[in-house]
């Protein structure tokens, strides 16, 4: 075993015990994000691991900040934002699935390691944008009928909330734009971001708020359809059109 690995093992493990002890996931939330955080760096490398650490420090700073508001709106995550292991995959588990693809099949290792990026950017989009927006946020519109709606409803959104949202997707699209020097697919992950985050939206004005899907099933829908934005973004670039 090299150092480098000792070494991540190692922090993979400080990262897991502080998440219990600081309560930012329960046990077993801190256990599935250690086996997600061990897929990522197999498939992705240590790229995998500042990405999935970016989108858990930024998702757990932006939950804590506001929180009194967020309480009188009625909107604040329980437990103090303490997230289950049933998040956590809902969050996370496409990424560590395209991840686990890219070590299986190490000649298409970059196909799976974008889709594992888009994924991650619409989930860090999706939180910035629904945590920020009920802070910042000054008009609220229903996503499908553009009326002036209730924050914190499901599917209601605001322009703050939508830039945060895309900030949180250039977050995932920089760390991959540093570690692969790729910048069309850097784009692509961007636009995944938005694209899931929309997606986010457009499912909770309608399916969530009919009781059809849970949150949960919301925001794995989400990272489905940015990771497919993302595969569809490296066919495009690997097959151009015939001229």
């Amino acid at each position: 075993m090299h150092i480098i690995d000792v070494i991540v093992w190692l922090f993979i493990g400080v990262m897991v015990a502080a998440s219990i002890v600081f309560r930012k996931l329960t046990v077993a939330g801190a256990l599935t994000g250690g086996c997600l955080a061990a897929l990522l760096y197999k498939g992705a490398g240590v790229t995998g691991i500042i990405m999935l650490g970016a989108f858990f420090v930024a998702g757990s700073v932006v939950t804590a900040l506001g929180r009194s508001k967020k309480e009188q709106l009625g909107v604040a995550e329980k437990n103090k934002g303490q997230r289950t292991a049933w998040q956590v995959l809902a969050n996370g588990g496409v990424a560590g699935l395209a991840a686990l693809l890219a070590w299986l099949k190490p000649e298409q290792a970059p196909l799976w390691q974008l889709a594992a990026a888009a994924s991650l950017a619409s989930a860090s989009a999706d939180t910035l944008s629904s945590e920020l927006g009920s802070v910042y946020g000054r008009s609220f519109y229903n996503i499908l009928t553009f009326k002036k709606d209730t924050c914190g409803l499901d599917g209601v959104v605001s322009l703050e909330g939508t830039l945060c949202g895309i900030a949180g997707s250039m977050l995932i699209a920089a760390i991959y734009l540093v570690a692969y020097k790729h910048f069309v697919f850097s784009c692509w992950i961007v636009l995944a971001g938005f694209a899931g985050n929309l997606a986010d939206s457009v499912l909770g004005a309608s399916l969530e708020r009919k009781g059809w899907l849970k949150n949960d099933q919301v925001n794995l829908l989400n990272t489905i359809i940015a990771a497919v934005t993302g595969l569809c973004g490296y066919w495009l670039f690997t097959h151009p059109a015939a001229t």
